[in-house]
């Protein structure tokens, strides 16, 4: 066994070498993305094992938890198999049974270079995590790297209008901090004002990158129509994260936006784990528009996921249960050793998919003419039952004690929620409600208590409502019993509380 893990440790090593030999320069990450993918997945097992081991060494919490389930003793030929015997984290299962500084390499939280920041759950006690100077340096440079790449960089100058929540969320902070590489920076947190303020101030001199979660951005163009400010005029591009984004919707954006990307990661999990690509975009409006294509490359029809590319040096992803469980491989103060975020999706290589493709006909050089040949990361949402909008995420027991609030609430029946799009591509959370048709129900009403309610059990719920309205523009709509998305429910022990999205 000690021979293995030499043999593990050596590649290691090769993969924490080509990590730093890739974030040197714009021209050795793009050189890296379109050469060394291949090498790179064969290194992020190794990789992870050894990290996995450190851990073992250095953390007493995670220690405990793999000898609480019995898999100290693990032996093992292949890294993966290795890995794969060691138990999955999780807020509930490791995160809430141990104290932060039980879970940092050492027990003990340093006494300076760290930052913590928060997530809230549906009770609204926050969730804090703890990240080290080096590891946020790191994911500063690999966003500004990977922004240098999408963007134009050199022909005009950059104004960044960081619109992420501000404050103790990292997303935001970090986001501001990375883009600096690129331009200059302004955060204003989702305030549509302060935004519209400072383009008719710069004027159309510099490009625009806006910032944000997906709905935002929409906001944004509807208010600079009610306050005539003129968009049309001005060079802008879009990075979102936070929800997923349907192709429609990036079309809508896309009218204004010469561009709009997304980014995939969690404050539990790694700020960015993945980003979409040109590659990935083309890969996903392709299986759009094909579901045979859909079925093989992510294995169902019934939902489209977000596409993205990551680095396999830096993150090893399996599937458990049809569950993204990650490994961070890169040097973390408080490591995530197959950590489940709670994210239904899955892995494909770069090269099976591009297989795929030209099985269906397709000429993957269309996508972009030097792709990244790096892995791809789908995602088809949390799995949790819970929906994500601008940065907070709704819980079905909150809606449910909302509905509970109204003064309807004694002839309202089932309820399912989901994020669907409205008015054009519009995307808004909906709250759909059995009620019997002689029923006198108002669905604002309804709406307005819902909201109350979210607004009282959730803080972050809280804190996007109070940056931004739009984030409590949740609708209600009433169905006959037994129809609508309610029909799936006969029979079924257990309502779901989601409805499952549609490609689109």
């Amino acid at each position: 066994m000690r021979i293995r893990f030499a043999r593990w440790r050596a590649l290691a090593a090769v993969a924490r070498l080509a990590h730093r030999w890739s974030r040197s320069g714009t021209r050795r990450f793009a050189w890296s993305a379109r050469h060394a993918g291949a090498l790179a997945e064969q290194l992020s097992a190794p990789a992870a094992a050894v990290t996995a081991r450190r851990a073992l060494r250095t953390v007493p919490a995670y220690r405990e938890l793999v000898g609480d389930a019995g898999a100290c003793g693990l032996v093992a030929r292949r890294p993966g198999d290795w890995l794969a015997a060691l138990p999955v984290t999780s807020k509930r299962g490791y995160v809430d049974r141990f104290p932060l500084a039980a879970r940092c390499a050492g027990g003990a939280i340093p006494r300076s270079g760290c930052e913590l920041d928060e997530s809230a759950g549906s009770s609204g006690a926050p969730y804090t995590w703890i990240r080290s100077e080096g590891e946020l340096a790191d994911v500063h440079r690999s966003l500004a790297l990977l922004a240098r790449h999408l963007l134009p960089v050199g022909e005009r100058p950059f104004v960044v209008l960081n619109a992420f929540s501000m404050g103790a969320w990292a997303t935001g902070t970090n986001v501001a901090i990375a883009l600096r590489a690129i331009g200059t920076v302004k955060s204003c947190g989702p305030d549509v004002d302060k935004l519209l303020g400072t383009i008719v101030l710069l004027g159309d001199e510099p490009a625009y990158v806006v910032c944000g979660y997906p709905p935002f951005l929409r906001t944004l163009l509807d208010a600079a129509v009610e306050r005539g400010v003129d968009l049309s005029r001005l060079t802008m591009y879009g990075f979102v994260g936070g929800e997923g984004m349907t192709e429609a919707g990036r079309a809508r954006l896309e009218r204004t936006f010469v561009r709009v990307w997304s980014a995939y990661g969690a404050s539990d999990l790694d700020i960015g784990v993945a980003a979409e690509t040109p590659v990935a975009v083309w890969l996903r409006r392709q299986a759009a528009a094909d579901p045979d294509l859909a079925q093989a490359l992510f294995g169902r029809v019934d939902r489209l996921p977000m596409v993205f590319q990551y680095d396999p040096c830096d993150y090893f992803v399996e599937t458990v249960d049809r569950e993204l469980v990650v490994t961070v491989t890169r040097p973390m103060l408080s490591p995530r050793i197959r950590y489940n975020v709670g994210d239904e999706g899955g892995t494909l290589p770069f090269a099976a998919a591009m297989a795929a493709c030209r099985a269906a006909g397709l000429d993957p050089a269309e996508g972009e003419a030097r792709p990244f040949r790096l892995p791809f990361l789908f995602v088809h949402g949390r799995s949790d039952q819970t929906l994500s909008y601008m940065g907070a995420n709704l819980y079905p027991e909150d809606v449910a004690a909302g509905i509970g609030d109204s003064r309807a609430a004694d002839v309202l029946g089932a309820f399912c929620m989901e994020l669907a799009e409205i008015d054009d591509d519009e995307v808004r959370p909906v709250v759909h409600i059995e009620a019997p048709a002689a029923a006198d129900v108002d669905p604002a009403e309804v709406a307005a208590a819902i909201r109350r309610r979210l607004a009282t059990l959730s803080a972050d719920f809280r804190a996007a409502l109070d940056e931004s309205p739009a984030a409590g523009d949740l609708r209600v709509r009433l169905w006959d019993p037994g129809t609508g998305p309610f029909a799936a429910n006969a029979g079924r022990i257990k309502q779901r509380r989601v409805v499952p999205a549609v490609a689109r």
